[in-house]
Order: structure tokens, then C-alpha cells, then sequence
């Protein structure tokens, strides 16, 4: 108790301290630093004491200038907390651009809002936040803040920057193991930041970083957290949620997950039971099995979202879901795992960091901190069948973009390790236009569409058949907004889950979609499908290109011209391959009634330097140049 105290109070004394040292005005920040900056980050000095196996006390102190309304974002004057996670000291103030004073807050004056988007089985789960809204930038705040846990499984790493158009003047870094835990930690991407400054010892880290201007985003740069330094941080020995847990390696994690976190979760009533045994009665293979119990938690439970880093990874028993037919992806995969056991079908739990970049666990560096998803695995003879338990309308086995393609950890019995998501590769994400165009002398088209689209296209695609009819339409003429007077007169659906493929039949009109100059008929060649993207220029391109997911578009269109006109000009057929990709533009006359438009486009997963970022950019701006050709017809004589 006396050494939380001092604790405390040597915290209290160094913020103290560093209040009458700073300079709050936003005229004290260098000039280097606002340059492409929303907001400067004066000081982050966050400090992680471990007293013990089952004490951990996290300070934090920020301060923030925003410069503009953008900047806003940066500020995160807030913290979660819950049952394990309290909230110690609590404070923030905020200044005008002179460095003068205007509010403070003490913690009655935060907002205190729950953390989940509905339900009661996280009620704990909490954050608080400051509500302040600015009238006048720029303008700083200070917050100060110390939380305690008995939960040591995942510390806060070390990652300074955070976000694009953001500067650093001061970052430190500090954790202390008091206890002797076996303190481990990974350095990544410290290559390319001459100031970091680094000190360790058996017990105890410290990093530091100064003065470094803020980032500017690149089109088809990596992901934020893979060009940025950071450090992962993890202790041998843990607790959590009243747990002791030891892990050197993924394997001893996994085991600890299964036994002490998941064992004993998996019961369900007696009349759930009864309705899985039925619903699988005379089944024998266990992918229909599995198929027929994903459906069922499909349709008889919802999803609920925790929205800060609260939950962890331990959910709430197969019998709190049962009951009250919601879960959060815990709670929900612990649920579908249970059902399945029933059934008498094998499956994992398994940990992702979800989301549309593809982040990867680290094999050589077991840590909790890692992964805010849960889905499940099932066995397939050499592969896996991936299910996120937490869709009510993904196909079985089909997991798109949210967690494709990423190292995980799936938790087994005496044999955890980590392996990849399944990937889609770029030929598997495919979609197919064929429309038949009916082209009028007075300038207008009916056409009379069909598209198919798979893997991660029909990711992108397939939520249409859940929407209204006013979104549909505002989808389908924003996607072609290039056509102009569009009128989509009908459109049909279906989703066919056994194939992952959704197909849209879809009849249009567009008043005005050719030109006419005098005698001749002038009109793009490419109807529904042109591909405009043209990734920015810059002058001294940086980062290097990554295209984490690729895909292939095949278009067939056949355009029938009014009878008393014939075809003038058509391009040239096309055909570029590189490294990239490729693209194919092909034409063809058949009887001067009809024009036949093939085309054909392949974007290729890759990564490439800084150095290839010109030639990728001159294929894409090829792409979009061709595919804004036109035909021109003549009127007959």
C-alpha cells in the first residue's frame, strides 16, 4: 500500500513538475513540426509498473495542440474500464493558442458511456471520455491519467505514431517489471528513425523519440503499423481475469487459453442440445454438419460490440449465449464451438487481428496484446474452414476480406500454433459483366445487365441484397456515375452461398449516354465498367507499394448501333502484360449491326519499392485511358 502511494504521489510531483516547466502556447512548437500536421503531440510519456503477477499500474500523460478541426482525432482524452480495469486519477485540461488556461476537467466531468452496443452482458465494460468541443484553433489539452489491473497478460505496447498528419515533439516510453517476470519485448521498424533513443535492462525498458514531422499518406502504401516504429511488450509469467498463466512460446499460450479460459464454458440447455442432435439426425458428413449448426447460430443469435479493448479474450459461458441469444465474437464463436462438439464436429478457437489490412501475428513472440477478433476453424483433411461466428449473412467457410489471409493463433489441444487464414487469391476474386446494349438514334441506351461476382468481389457486392431499394439505386448510379441520365428500371438477386457467388440482373436506361455531332454517333466503348483509378503523383514518392489483395475483372458487351448507321471508327484491340498485371481490350464488328466488346483486367497481389511506383502508376493510368475510348458511328446516306 505504501508503495502504491509513493508511487502516486512521485507521479503526481512529475506532472506537476513538467506544468510549470511546459510551454502550452501553440507559438512554442518548431515550425518543422506543423508542416502537414492536424494536431502536434507535445508530450506522450506513458509508464508501466508490474508490482506483481496480479498488479499492473498504467500512467499516462498526453498533451496535444490541434491545429485545425482534422486535428481533433488526436486528442483521446479517454480510457476504458471495467471490473478488472479501474480507473485510479483521472484528469484533462485545456488551453487557448497563448497557453492560457479556459477549462479543466475532473473525473465527475468526464462522460461516462458503456462500451457495448447493446445488451447487458457487459455492463462493466465502460469508457470515459472528455466531451469538449472546441470554439477556436489551435488549442491544447493535457490529460493525465493512471489506471490499475490485476490483468498482466497484455501490456500497452510502444507505438508512437499513430496516425497520418500528426507530428511528434516528445515521446517516452517506460515499463518497470518489479516482479521479475521474465519482461520480453520486440522491436520493429526502428530502421528509418535516427532519434530514437532505447535503454534496457533484465527488469526494465525505455524508449524515447523526438521531433519528428508528421507523416503524409501514399496510395497503395503498407499499412500504418508496418512502416511505423513500435514494440511489442509481454511478460512470461501472467495473470488474468483471477488466472495465473506462463508462456515462452505460442504453444504454452494456446494451452493456457484451452484450459484455464475455455474449459467448462462449452454447456448449453438440455432442449439446445435435443435441437442440434436433430438437426444433424442421419447427417454423416461433418462439413453438412457443421454447415447445418453455422446456419442455426445464424439465425437464432445476434452480434453485440464491445467498442474499446476491454473484453479480452476469455467469453462468456456457451449458456449465457443460449439463453439470451446475443454474444460479442467471443462469446458467440465459444457458442458455435460448443454446438459443434454436439454434432460431434471438431473445430478452434482461434485469435485474429481483424480488419481490411492484413496484420500478422508474430510466430516468435507469444502475446495477448496481439489479436482483437475471434472466429473458428474446422478441420478439413490437409486445410481449414474458416467461420466468423459473428455474421448473420456470410456463406459457411467463407470469411472475406475482414480476416483473409493473416498469421493466427488456433487454439488446440496440446498442439496451439499459429497459421494463416485462408487466402483468395487474385484470379479467385472475380467478377464477369455481360450486358447486351441497345444504342437509339436519339442518343440513348436500354441495357440488360448480368454480373457474377466471387471471393473477395463478391465480398464487396452481396450485402446489396439486404438493402433498401432507394440504396440500391443510389448504389448502382453512384458505381456508374459516368453514364449520364441512368435509370435503373429493375434488378434481381441471387445469392447462391453454396458457390460464394452473387449474381445481380439488372435492366437500365440512360437518356443521354452518347454524343451526337452532326451526323455521327459518338460514345465510350467500355459501358459498365470503367476503371478510373489513378494513384496520386508525387514528386519524391517514399513509401513503398503494397497491393495486399488482387482481383479480376472479365467484361463481354455486346452493343447493338441504330440501323441506319454504320461504324466509322473502332480502337485498335489492346493488350498490356507486366508484373503488375494485365489488361486486354478487344473489338469486333459483326455485320455492322453489332459491336462486340471484350475486356479483360487482372490486378496482381505484390509488394514493390518506392522505385516501381512510376511504371504501376503508368499501367493504371493506361488502364483508365482505354478504358474511356470511344467508337464513333456515321450516319448512312
Amino acid at each position: 500500500m505504501l508503495k502504491n502511494m509513493a508511487l502516486l504521489v512521485c507521479f503526481l510531483f512529475s506532472f506537476k513538475g513538467i506544468s510549470q516547466n511546459f510551454s502550452y502556447s501553440s507559438l512554442s512548437i518548431p515550425n518543422n513540426l506543423k508542416e502537414h500536421a492536424n494536431a502536434v503531440v507535445r508530450l506522450n510519456k506513458t509508464n508501466v509498473v508490474i508490482d506483481s503477477r496480479d498488479n499492473m499500474t498504467v500512467s499516462i500523460r498526453r498533451i496535444v495542440t490541434v491545429l485545425n478541426k482534422a486535428g481533433n482525432k488526436f486528442v483521446k482524452a479517454g480510457t476504458g474500464y471495467d471490473n478488472y480495469l479501474k480507473v485510479k486519477g483521472i484528469e484533462a485540461i485545456v488551453y487557448d493558442a497563448t497557453g492560457k488556461q479556459i477549462k479543466k476537467f475532473k473525473k465527475k466531468d468526464f462522460i461516462d458511456h458503456s462500451a457495448v452496443d447493446g445488451g447487458t452482458l457487459y455492463s462493466d465494460s465502460r469508457v470515459l471520455f472528455m466531451g469538449y468541443t472546441p470554439i477556436k484553433y489551435p488549442y491544447t489539452v493535457e490529460f493525465i491519467c493512471e489506471i490499475k489491473t490485476p490483468n498482466t497478460a497484455a501490456i500497452p505496447s510502444w507505438s508512437p505514431i499513430n496516425g497520418y498528419f500528426v507530428s511528434i515533439e516528445k515521446n517516452n516510453y517506460e515499463i518497470t517489471d518489479n516482479a521479475n517476470l521474465g519482461l520480453r519485448f520486440k522491436e520493429k521498424t526502428f530502421e528509418n528513425y535516427k532519434t530514437i533513443k532505447t535503454e534496457s535492462s533484465a527488469n526494465n525498458l525505455k524508449y524515447s523519440i523526438e521531433n519528428v514531422m508528421a507523416l503524409r499518406p501514399e496510395d497503395l502504401s503498407p499499412s500504418l503499423g508496418n512502416i511505423s516504429p513500435n514494440v511489442l511488450v509481454t511478460v512470461e509469467k501472467f495473470h488474468y481475469n483471477g488466472i495465473d498463466g506462463n508462456a515462452s512460446n505460442w504453444k504454452e499460450m494456446g494451452d493456457w487459453i484451452k484450459h484455464d479460459l475455455l474449459e467448462g464454458r462449452d454447456k448449453v440447455s438440455e432442449e439446445t442440445k435435443a435441437a442440434i442432435l436433430q438437426l444433424v439426425d442421419n447427417v454423416e458428413d461433418p462439413l453438412e454438419k457443421a454447415k447445418l449448426v453455422y446456419n442455426y447460430v445464424q439465425g437464432n443469435t445476434r452480434y453485440i460490440s464491445v467498442q474499446v479493448g476491454i473484453g479480452g479474450i476469455q467469453p462468456i459461458s456457451a449458456t449465457e449465449v443460449d439463453e439470451l441469444k446475443y454474444g460479442d465474437c467471443k462469446g458467440l464463436t465459444n457458442y458455435t464451438q460448443a454446438l459443434l462438439g454436439i454434432a460431434g464436429v471438431e473445430s478452434y478457437y482461434t485469435i485474429v487481428q481483424a480488419g481490411k489490412e492484413i496484420v500478422d501475428f508474430e510466430d516468435d513472440f507469444p502475446s495477448l496484446a496481439q489479436g482483437n477478433h475471434i472466429i473458428l476453424c474446422i478441420p478439413n483433411e490437409e486445410d481449414m474452414i474458416w467461420l466468423d461466428c459473428t455474421s448473420q449473412i456470410h456463406p459457411f467457410g467463407f470469411i472475406g476480406d475482414f480476416t483473409d489471409d493473416r498469421a493466427v493463433l488456433v487454439v488446440k489441444e496440446d498442439k496451439s500454433e499459429v497459421i494463416k487464414t485462408v487466402n483468395y487469391p487474385d484470379t479467385k476474386n472475380h467478377q464477369s459483366i455481360k450486358a447486351t446494349i441497345d444504342l437509339k438514334e436519339d442518343a440513348s441506351i436500354n441495357a440488360s445487365i448480368n454480373i457474377k461476382t466471387k471471393g473477395i468481389q463478391y465480398d464487396n457486392r452481396f450485402f446489396l441484397e439486404n438493402q433498401s431499394k432507394k440504396d440500391i439505386l443510389e448504389y448502382y448510379k453512384e458505381s456508374w456515375g459516368y453514364v449520364n441520365g441512368l435509370d435503373v428500371e429493375a434488378y434481381k438477386f441471387e445469392n447462391n452461398k453454396d458457390d460464394v457467388e452473387f449474381l445481380e440482373d439488372i435492366t437500365a436506361y440512360a437518356r443521354n449516354y452518347a454524343s451526337k455531332v452532326g451526323d455521327r454517333i459518338i460514345f465510350n466503348a467500355n459501358v459498365f465498367n470503367r476503371n478510373s483509378f489513378v494513384p496520386d503523383r508525387y514528386r519524391n514518392r517514399t513509401l513503398p507499394i503494397q497491393i495486399q489483395r488482387g482481383y479480376l475483372d472479365e467484361d463481354d458487351f455486346t452493343i447493338k448501333i441504330p440501323s441506319n448507321y454504320t461504324i466509322e471508327a473502332l480502337p485498335e484491340n489492346i493488350i498490356i502484360t507486366n508484373k503488375y498485371g494485365e489488361y486486354q481490350l478487344y473489338f469486333a464488328n459483326n455485320d455492322d449491326k453489332n459491336i462486340t466488346v471484350r475486356r479483360k483486367l487482372l490486378i496482381k497481389k505484390g509488394e514493390y519499392p518506392s522505385t516501381e511506383y512510376k511504371a504501376y502508376r503508368m499501367f493504371r493510368k493506361s488502364v483508365s485511358n482505354n478504358d474511356n475510348l470511344k467508337i464513333v458511328l456515321k450516319k448512312s446516306i
